[in-house]
C-alpha cells in the first residue's frame, strides 16, 4: 500500500536499501523521474536512491495539482520536504536539474538538517534579465509572453519545437523526441501555469543564505540557462563549485550521462 506522499509524487526507491547515504534525484520542467534513467544505475550499488515526479508532471497524482497552491516554487519545496520526512532522510544528497535546483535550495533553507550536499544542474536563480542589477537571465518578459501565446495556441506544436531546441544535440534527435513525449504528456493548461511560475521566479535574494556544499554543473549552449546565470549562482552561493561539462543543451544528464556521473562522483 503506497502512502499519500508516495502516490502524490509517484516516489520510487531504488538502489541499496542498506546504504548509509541516500541520493535524491529531482527532475526539471517538462520531464519526469525517467530523465535520470541513464545516471542512477551508476550509484545503485553504494546508495539508496529516491526519484519522484513533481506535482503536475509525470505520473504524479493529477488531482494534486492546483494552480493556486502551486503558484510559487515554495509549494514544490514543501513536497520535497514531505518526501524527506516520510522516508526519514537526514543528511541526504540531492541532485537537482533546472527548476528543481532552486526548489531544493528553498527546501534546504526551510530544513537544513535533511541535506548534506546538493548538486544543481542547469540551474538559474532568475530567468528574466534584470537591467537594474546588470543581471542576464537569458529571457525578456516580451519573449516569454510570446512563448506563452505559442503554448496556448498549439501546445503540442510548441512542445515539439521547444523540446528539440532545449535538448540540443541535433545529431541525436531521439533525445529531443523523448523530451517532447514527456512534455506533451502534461496537460496544456497545467504546463502553461507551471511555466509561468518557473520562468517568472526569482530566488536571488535567498542564495547567500544557503550553507551547504554545492556543486553547480553547467553545459554548453544551454538555451534555458546562459553561462552568466551559472556564474551568478557561483558568486552568490558561498563555497559553491562551478563545473563546466563537455555536453551541450539543457539536459546533460540525458545527452551526456557519463560526464554527469563523473563530476557527481568526484563531488560526493
Amino acid at each position: 500500500m503506497k502512502s499519500a506522499i508516495q502516490t502524490k509524487n509517484n516516489v520510487t526507491v531504488l538502489g541499496n536499501p542498506d546504504a548509509e547515504q541516500t541520493l535524491i534525484f529531482a527532475h526539471g520542467f517538462g520531464s519526469d523521474q525517467e530523465s535520470w534513467k541513464a545516471v542512477t544505475p551508476a550509484f545503485e550499488m553504494d546508495y539508496r536512491i529516491v526519484v519522484f515526479d513533481n506535482v503536475g508532471a509525470g505520473k504524479a497524482d493529477p488531482e494534486a495539482y492546483n494552480a493556486t497552491t502551486y503558484n510559487t516554487l515554495d509549494a514544490y519545496a514543501d513536497d520535497l520536504l514531505d518526501i524527506f520526512e516520510h522516508f526519514d532522510l537526514k543528511g541526504a544528497i540531492v541532485i537537482a536539474h533546472s527548476v528543481s535546483s532552486m526548489i531544493t535550495l528553498i527546501a534546504a533553507l526551510k530544513n537544513p538538517s535533511y541535506f548534506s550536499k546538493v548538486v544543481f544542474i542547469g540551474a538559474s536563480p532568475r530567468y528574466i534579465n534584470d537591467e537594474s542589477q546588470n543581471y542576464i537571465g537569458g529571457f525578456t518578459q516580451p519573449a516569454l509572453n510570446l512563448m506563452y501565446e505559442a503554448m496556448n495556441s498549439n501546445y503540442h506544436a510548441w512542445a515539439s519545437g521547444f523540446s528539440a531546441v532545449a535538448m540540443g544535440n541535433p545529431e541525436s534527435p531521439e533525445l529531443g523526441e523523448e523530451f517532447a513525449r514527456t512534455l506533451s504528456a502534461i496537460r496544456p493548461d497545467i504546463a502553461l501555469s507551471v511555466a509561468k511560475v518557473i520562468f517568472e521566479s526569482d530566488v536571488r535574494d535567498r542564495l547567500n543564505l544557503l550553507n551547504l556544499e554545492v556543486l553547480l554543473i553547467q553545459s554548453q549552449d544551454d538555451i534555458a540557462v546562459p553561462a552568466t546565470a551559472a556564474a551568478y549562482l557561483n558568486e552568490n552561493i558561498k563555497g559553491s563549485i562551478l563545473k563546466y561539462v563537455d555536453a551541450k543543451g539543457h539536459f546533460p544528464h540525458v545527452s551526456a550521462p557519463q560526464e554527469i556521473i563523473k563530476v557527481i562522483k568526484d563531488f560526493i
